[in-house]
């Protein structure tokens, strides 16, 4: 389980943030106090930073530079400031990234998951994810049932990680929409069904029934 260390001084941003990454199995760490914010980090090791510019005492590019004087750690800046400047300036310091508010936090997640994979090479800890008879390889988009591996496309791979990753958890149409395509307004809703539906269907060929199970009205669920 990766540990990511959220160092924004809006503390509704900051508790929404971790409240999301709790979600997606992150161990998550919040700095309150922005004198010790190197002192954090030292202590807490995280394997990736988000880092606010604007903060109390130091902003965010000073913080940046003392990370990156020890460390090499990702580290993706969010801030409301968004002048090319900005970026370039978070760039040169050792930014690995820059995502300017307001933003979707499933975007933040592919980020970040998009991070640890290149700096750690892993994904979340390993390489699959297994729920019931069913395993997730995370490395090639495919799933293996009863010794079968079964190929899937991307969005079908999308949708069954996202499911699996909360699985126990209803999940809205509408959610599961914006984590496929950024913009859902301009997605046909039976784009996500018709997914949906072949999904379901390659995992009951391969003899699992109900995997995946409609709540009719809130979403889509495994159990």
């Amino acid at each position: 389980m990766a540990k990511i260390m959220i160092v924004e001084d809006e503390a509704v941003i900051r508790q929404l943030i971790g409240e999301e990454l709790a979600k997606w199995k992150f161990d998550v760490f919040q700095t309150t106090d922005f004198n010790e914010v190197f002192a954090d980090f030292e202590r807490e090791n995280p394997q990736l930073v988000l880092l606010d510019i604007n903060l109390p005492v130091f902003d965010g590019y000073y913080w940046c530079q003392q990370i990156r004087e020890v460390s090499k750690v990702p580290i993706v800046f969010i801030s409301s400031r968004n002048t090319n400047m900005d970026q370039i300036m978070a760039m040169n310091m050792g930014a690995d990234d820059y995502i300017t508010k307001p933003f979707q936090v499933d975007v933040l997640v592919a980020k970040i998951n998009a991070l640890l994979r290149r700096s750690y090479d892993y994904i979340e800890g390993g390489e699959t994810l297994t729920h019931g008879d069913l395993t997730l390889n995370l490395d090639n988009s495919s799933m293996e049932i009863h010794g079968e591996v079964i190929d899937l496309s991307k969005n079908e791979y999308r949708l069954l990680y996202i499911l699996m990753k909360q699985h126990g958890k209803i999940l809205s149409r509408e959610k599961l929409l914006r984590a496929l395509w950024d913009d859902e307004r301009f997605v046909d809703d039976n784009t996500l069904t018709v997914n949906i539906n072949r999904l379901r269907r390659k995992i009951e060929q391969a003899g699992v029934e109900d995997f995946i199970q409609t709540k009719v009205g809130q979403g889509y669920i495994v159990p």
